[in-house]
């Protein structure tokens, strides 16, 4: 079984950065795919970026491209987002989640999450 825990979040303007942390418990962290998931009131919860576990694939929607990016640590346990020009649509609830096997951008095939983390950008 994994724990997460993510950290991070906060209240930034429009065109500022943050960066989440996803910190796990657990021997296994090195052979998940870690996934970032996002979920604004009233919405679905989206895919935002996903990374392999050894770290050597990233994936990203095409919302958060060119302006986020995911890395991890596997000696940490720790899983980062690193975001930039954030805009008011990124305002969310940022939440990590881990899978086995293949990447998917559904968040139905993620097995353990975090609590969230909210992100608040203003305009």
């Amino acid at each position: 079984q994994v724990q997460l825990a993510e950290s991070g979040g906060g209240l930034v303007q429009a065109g500022g950065s943050l960066r989440l942390s996803c910190a796990a418990s657990g021997r296994t962290f090195s052979s998940y795919i870690i996934g970032w998931f996002r979920q604004a009131p009233g919405k679905e919860r989206e895919f935002v970026a996903a990374i392999s576990a050894s770290g050597g694939a990233t994936y990203y929607a095409d919302s958060v491209k060119g302006r986020f990016t995911i890395s991890r640590d596997n000696a940490k346990k720790t899983v980062y987002l690193q975001m930039n020009s954030l805009k008011p649509d990124d305002t969310a609830v940022y939440y990590c989640a881990t899978k086995t096997g293949y990447y998917s951008y559904s968040s139905s095939w993620y097995d353990y999450w975090g609590q969230g983390t909210q992100v608040t950008v203003s305009s």
